[in-house]
């Protein structure tokens, strides 16, 4: 069965969390630069927040989001290392549906060229909960730049073809999907 992809675009409605002990809205960086890069896309930032790294305040956060009718993208930048204070990994994977195993092996492998081997210390990772895609990026501008630009930009464009993510999200009343069969 051939691949489809959309002719036109469709704007997702995307959520932004960030972790962090240190920052708060106005200091945020990593967040701010997810928020501009996906408005510039097209896509609707439809909520934001901070959560210091607590595994409990994470997993709660992400749990609205992937019940919210409206939430169909969280993306998540912070808390992905390996200090005892980074606990997104743990926060998220329980609430996943599917992981998809190829972010973090795409986002390291990405990475490599711009930190080098330290690229070996992300837990970057990402899956499927409810429809809603979750993301969970390194907490640096760099990464989430990384992040969006070589992964992110191309798998929520409707138009990327032979396979994209929207037709794996939940749809919003006036969004026509397309369909992808990955592979086996």
């Amino acid at each position: 069965m051939a691949h489809l992809k959309q002719r036109h675009f469709v704007p997702l409605n995307i959520a932004v969390l960030t972790i962090s002990d240190t920052r708060s809205l106005d200091t945020d960086t990593s967040g701010q630069t997810l928020v501009d890069r996906l408005q510039r896309a097209g896509h609707v930032l439809v909520d934001r927040g901070l959560v210091i790294d607590d595994i409990y305040q994470i997993r709660a956060q992400v749990s609205l989001w992937i019940a919210d009718p409206e939430v169909q993208v969280v993306l998540m930048t912070g808390g992905t290392g390996f200090t005892a204070r980074d606990n997104t990994p743990q926060a998220v994977l329980p609430l996943l549906d599917k992981q998809v195993d190829g972010f973090g092996e795409l986002f390291r492998q990405v990475s490599l060229a711009e930190i080098g081997m330290s690229t070996l210390q992300s837990r970057a990772l990402a899956g499927v909960s409810n429809g809603v895609l979750v993301c969970c990026m390194p907490g640096s501008p760099g990464a989430c730049r990384t992040a969006w630009d070589q992964i992110l930009l191309s798998q929520l464009d409707s138009r990327t073809g032979p396979c994209n993510f929207v037709p794996h999200l939940k749809p919003q009343p006036d969004q026509v999907l397309g369909a992808c069969e990955a592979r086996s």
